[in-house]
């Protein structure tokens, strides 16, 4: 017999707050989160705007010799667990250490920390390369790193499925507390790639914004004056448990996990099929995986890039799922305001979707002033909209073609 798996702790660090709460408060206030690059010199660049966190110190989460040994991604994901955990009513270590579990996705992983330490090696050769290299560069330390905080000695993993990481190490991490392989589970996503190398290897791709002028509506998903995506980072993670613990402890419930889908365009390594499939069946399998027939869904926090192809053919994707229901649904996109997290995306976006459904409120898309024709939907333009949101869909879509969605529903006892 399948578990019922909710959410009881959300946890955050983006451009817009160093929680979950100062974030969730910018964003219904529409506010932007992107500005001029400050982590490194952006002046030979054909883009220099981010959405780079601000005011971070690694210093507040760990000590000195600890933070030597990992990249920002990492301290990122031990901020956002500290936050989530704290939410949750969670004391650390958490009980039961066994029957508790940490997944968290990345993209990119310690791309800073790979650069730096190349640049040691051209100039000094292997011998300057530090020993703490690896451990804190590699994708699944961030996992590790929590894991050893929070005494989580159950299932301990990560994804590296590009912008969809996020996601499926949520989507992953509910299925094994459904199945009974964990009873609590920390799971999300962290990124740090505003580097030299990450802002300039997009770049070449030709798929970023170049609105360098106007940072704060650089990022405009949906609308025909869209010229690519703004690179964000921070990190999102929620606190996953079966229902018999969370009740048992008296936990506040945020939402139900209900529906997780996963898919493969089989396509092209960084472009999605014209016609959307992809998306599709990942949306359509969520809802299969959760029993429900899609007009019970109330909104989408869409993946949404601000990139011409992505903004169309997932606006396609939608409208051929919910078919007149794709109307009268609401679907904004965050990365308007946060930037887009590449693998740490689907983390933040599914807390966005969470607190959406526990809070009744969504979220806007801002700079959607002049609509791209093609993509004809509601996108909760420029203000917040208070819903009774029942049921929200978060995307999300990465290079190689890979896609998830998850399935929230409000908790009902």
């Amino acid at each position: 017999m399948k578990r019922r798996v909710v959410v009881t702790g959300v946890g955050a660090v983006s451009a817009l707050g160093l929680d979950a709460s100062t974030t969730w408060q910018a964003l219904l206030e529409g506010k932007s989160g992107i500005s001029q690059i400050t982590h490194f010199d952006p002046t030979d660049f054909g883009t220099s705007i981010a959405g780079e966190v601000k005011g971070f110190d690694p210093l507040n989460y760990v000590d000195k010799k600890n933070a030597r040994k990992m990249d920002l991604f990492i301290a990122y994901a031990i901020a956002a667990s500290d936050d989530a955990v704290a939410d949750a009513g969670l004391e650390v270590p958490v009980a039961e250490g066994n029957r508790a579990g940490v997944f968290i996705g990345s993209g990119i992983g310690g791309f800073a920390t790979i650069e730096r330490e190349h640049e040691k090696f051209l100039a000094g050769g292997p011998r300057k390369i530090s020993p703490f290299f690896i451990p804190a560069s590699i994708i699944n330390e961030a996992a590790g790193q929590v894991s050893i905080r929070l005494g989580a000695a159950g299932p301990n993993s990560a994804t590296c499925t590009a912008c969809a990481a996020g996601c499926h190490a949520i989507g992953d991490s509910f299925k094994i507390v459904q199945r009974g392989d964990a009873d609590l589970m920390v799971a999300g996503g962290s990124e740090a790639a505003i580097t030299p190398m990450g802002v300039g290897g997009f770049a070449a791709l030709k798929a970023l914004s170049t609105r360098n002028d106007e940072p704060e509506k650089a990022s405009r998903p949906f609308d025909a004056a869209r010229d690519g995506f703004v690179v964000g980072e921070g990190a999102g993670l929620l606190v996953l448990e079966s229902l018999e613990r969370a009740e048992a402890r008296g936990a506040r419930i945020l939402a139900e996990v209900v529906g997780y889908g996963m898919s493969g365009d089989a396509f092209h390594i960084t472009l999605p099929p014209e016609d959307g499939v992809g998306a599709y069946r990942a949306m359509e399998n969520a809802l299969l995986d959760a029993g429900v027939t899609p007009d019970v869904v109330d909104y989408i926090n869409a993946h949404g890039t601000s990139t011409p192809p992505n903004d169309r053919i997932e606006t396609a994707a939608i409208k051929r799922l919910f078919g007149d229901h794709a109307y009268r649904l609401a679907v904004s996109s965050t990365k308007s305001m946060t930037g887009h997290l590449l693998g740490a995306a689907g983390g933040l976006e599914a807390v966005i979707s969470v607190l959406s459904i526990y809070n009744g409120v969504i979220p806007p898309t801002i700079n959607l002033d002049n609509p791209d024709p093609d993509c004809d939907l509601d996108y909760v333009p420029h203000q917040a909209r208070q819903v009774d949101v029942r049921f929200a869909l978060s995307n999300s879509f990465g290079f190689g073609g890979t896609n998830g969605a998850l399935l929230f529903k409000k908790f009902e006892g």
